[in-house]
């Protein structure tokens, strides 16, 4: 396709513009947990830094919006999957990035309703929800330009790769800055005559220039260093199951992550970190303001989790800005469990309606393996 890539909103000499004018069409948010950070943050079992409450709804509407050149774009794949070095544009939240490599997933979409003789007992406490037969799905792991990084920054978190520390100190949580995880039909290819077109600290440490390679593969090829480092933390970053469900035009997308066991008061205490992403997909504004959590464990126990927003945030979700996306962390006294719950959403004319959170499970299914590492170089 001989048509130029567009990026919405992000230019290099944005910071001309005085922090008013940055507010971009895109955005994550910060971390949370129960941990000591060593990029700070982490409080709440279910997802809350302190609450933030809003009386009116945020502005949805990007301010100077920029269009620049970077690329070329190149035909989407319809079939197969797209190899280490691609360039890429999210189509949701416009950033530029660059392909690792590919994940394969099971996707539970409970808005796809199951034949009768599929249908599977529902985990304690799920309350109706379907349970469905997954399908198998690629995901990538991508490097995010740095560049792009603060204007994505409250619409999609640029941290939310976390791993435990090693076991000395249980209490520490390191994260990889830039680095996230996108579903094939997010990235939309695009090729660049530049020999360093993304940037970001690991660039050149897992990737290589190679103009031999033949067209129309990407022309950057993994060093040892990205294999190395993909085979060592394959555990810890391998995502396995992506749960989905959409209601009234709110899809809910969560993709749980375990990160290990520590030990704590004589108990052993599990940790998993959870991605979620909220999404309109309808024309309406609306605006997150609760989450409501349901959080059962293994050794019996139901917990419940009430707070306003998320993360101490409360976005609105709007045809020009969709999407909402945040990671946190969540540990049980038992090796495994399963989550619940709902967001409540308030309309514009001030009446609200609950989305669910599809039920999702927490398997403690790795202990066996090294504590991660490659978070320093």
């Amino acid at each position: 396709m001989a048509a130029c890539a567009i990026r919405r909103g992000f230019l290099t000499t944005v910071s001309k513009y005085n922090r008013k004018h940055t507010h971009r069409i895109l955005s994550i948010i910060e971390g949370s947990s129960g941990l000591e950070v060593k990029r700070p943050r982490l409080p709440c079992l279910a997802c809350g830094l302190p609450n933030i409450q809003q009386t009116r709804f945020m502005s949805s509407r990007p301010e100077g919006k920029v269009l620049e050149t970077v690329g070329v774009f190149e035909a989407l794949k319809q079939h197969g999957k797209y190899e280490t070095g691609q360039l890429f544009l999210h189509s949701v939240f416009g950033y530029r990035g660059i392909v690792l490599f590919p994940w394969h997933a099971r996707i539970y979409d409970r808005d796809v309703i199951p034949p009768m003789s599929d249908s599977k007992p529902e985990p304690p406490g799920s309350h109706g929800s379907k349970e469905v037969k997954g399908k198998t799905h690629t995901y990538y792991q991508v490097l995010i330009d740095t560049r792009d990084c603060p204007h994505i920054s409250q619409r999609s978190q640029t941290e939310a790769v976390t791993f435990l520390a090693n076991h000395d100190d249980s209490r520490a949580l390191y994260a990889i800055p830039g680095l996230d995880y996108v579903s094939h039909e997010d990235i939309l290819p695009y090729n660049s005559t530049e020999q360093v077109p993304i940037q970001h600290e690991l660039f050149e440490r897992f990737l290589m220039f190679n103009p031999d390679k033949t067209t129309p593969a990407p022309p950057f090829s993994a060093r040892d260093t990205l294999k190395a480092w993909q085979e060592k933390n394959h555990p810890w970053l391998e995502l396995s199951d992506v749960h989905r469900e959409t209601t009234e035009n709110i899809r809910v997308t969560v993709i749980p992550f375990y990160m290990g066991m520590r030990d704590a008061q004589n108990s052993h205490v599990y940790w998993w970190r959870y991605c979620i992403r909220l999404e309109n997909m309808g024309s309406e504004v609306v605006q997150l303001r609760e989450r409501h959590w349901r959080i059962f464990s293994l050794s019996g126990t139901l917990e419940t989790v009430r707070g306003r927003g998320v993360v101490g945030r409360e976005p609105v979700l709007s045809k020009e800005q969709p999407a909402f996306q945040y990671s946190s962390h969540v540990s049980l006294q038992a090796p495994s469990g399963h989550m619940w719950g709902t967001f409540r959403i308030e309309r514009t004319d001030g009446s609200h309606f609950d989305v669910r959170i599809p039920p999702f499970s927490l398997e403690s299914n790795k202990d066996d393996k090294a504590p991660p590492a490659g978070y320093t170089f």
